[in-house]
């Protein structure tokens, strides 16, 4: 009887620790390898294709989120709507980011773990609310931006790691932002 006791204990607490691990239990560390830029993948009927693209530079329209908080990223890590991350749909993961908001000029550094998004045309990327709140776009739920891939200081990334905000970046001048919204404009 005991015996018998014993295997359905382990049983019963076996599927529990399995179901908590499907459910996001264990994380991968915040690193910054191994970098990851995976296979080709399709969402909703468009396939994207990862790429390292070391030269990236965008212009398109960023939204946020937040719900997701506790959820496994895609690259692994645990989300932290807090944090100031974001999600692409094809950079490495994870990948830094210079995110500079066309309306106002203000420029943060983002790291970028996570795949999306996967709504919206001319969506380029989402941001965690942390994010979007420290490029000042919360309240407005989308915003035109441009994307550039960056190498920050190890100093920076480290900041991003335990969920800080990097250095603060000047914001750009009206003449640079003049370019950028006509690139915007022209769809490019």
């Amino acid at each position: 009887m005991r015996g018998r006791w014993l295997i359905r204990s382990a049983s019963a607490a076996l599927a529990v620790l399995t179901l908590a691990a499907c459910a996001g239990g264990h994380y991968r560390p915040v690193a910054d390898t191994p970098v990851r830029v995976g296979p080709p993948y399709t969402v909703r009927g468009t396939t994207y294709v990862p790429a390292a693209a070391p030269a990236y530079d965008a212009v398109g329209y960023a939204s946020w989120y937040g719900n997701e908080s506790g959820n496994r990223t895609a690259n692994g890590e645990k989300f932290r709507a807090g944090w100031i991350t974001a999600a692409h749909t094809t950079l490495p993961l994870p990948t830094y980011v210079e995110v500079t908001s066309l309306d106002t000029g203000r420029r943060i550094v983002v790291r970028v773990n996570d795949r999306g998004p996967f709504a919206g045309r001319g969506r380029i990327i989402d941001l965690s609310k942390g994010a979007a709140e420290e490029l000042g776009i919360r309240a407005q739920g989308h915003a035109a931006v441009r994307v550039r891939r960056i190498e920050p200081s190890e100093k920076d990334r480290a900041r991003l790691r335990k969920g800080k905000p990097a250095r603060a970046l000047a914001p750009l001048s009206p003449r640079e932002l003049q370019g950028l919204r006509s690139r915007l404009a022209s769809g490019g």
